[in-house]
Parts: structure tokens; sequence; C-alpha cells
């Protein structure tokens, strides 16, 4: 039950749990970091994004740069608000090397699927 002084909500559920919501400081500090490092990485595409040209950057190499960058978005998306980054260390690599070994296959079957299509055209 909640006296007054604890911000909450019940789950309504068949459950009907009183949750505590959190009012820590450090959160609040945690979030506004997260803001600004997620935010920091998008204007730096969207820098890229719009003088790729002017630096003489190829396509494959801006693409390439965009899927990094947005690796590294999704990785800390899911390390900050999926609390993986609270977990113990094994866990961790339980998770994310199944996700590195999925890309590294992908860009293993897109590279063969390149050679292949190259080799078709130079035997016609």
């Amino acid at each position: 039950m909640s006296d007054g002084q604890h911000h909450g909500y019940y789950t309504g559920d068949i459950h009907n749990q009183f949750v505590e919501e959190h009012h820590d400081p450090k959160n609040k500090a945690r979030l506004w970091k997260v803001f600004w490092i997620l935010l920091a990485i998008t204007v730096a595409e969207v820098i890229i994004g719009f003088q790729a040209h002017s630096w003489g950057l190829g396509k494959t190499l801006l693409i390439w740069t965009f899927v990094i960058l947005t690796i590294v978005k999704a990785g800390y998306i899911v390390l900050v608000f999926m609390h993986l980054g609270d977990e113990k260390k094994a866990l961790r690599y339980t998770i994310l090397l199944p996700f590195v070994l999925i890309i590294y296959l992908i860009f293993i079957a897109l590279t063969e699927m390149i050679y292949m299509y190259n080799m078709d055209s130079f035997f016609k």
C-alpha cells in the first residue's frame, strides 16, 4: 500500500502488486548521459551523411560507416536500457557473442554473393 510518500503504481494484473517508481537522482544523470552519447553519435551520422560527397567517401565506405555506427548505438542501448551492462561478464558475452557471430556470418554471405556475382558476369 502507498502511504502517500511513495510514488508508484499497481500492476493491474492478477497479482496487483504495488511497484515503486525509481526517483534516484543517479538514474536521471545516467539517462542524460545516455541521451548525450546517443545524440553525439546521431549528429556524427548526420554530419557524415551531408559531408560524405565533399570528403570523397565512397558509397560502400559510407554504408559501412552507417552500419557500424548503428551497431554501436544498438549495443549501447542494449547495455543501458535492457540492463545488460549491469549483468555479469559471462552473461554479457553469452548474449553478445552470438549477435557478433551472426553479423560476421552475414558479412561472409554478402562477400561470397558479390564474388559469385562478379565471377558469373566475368564468364558471360
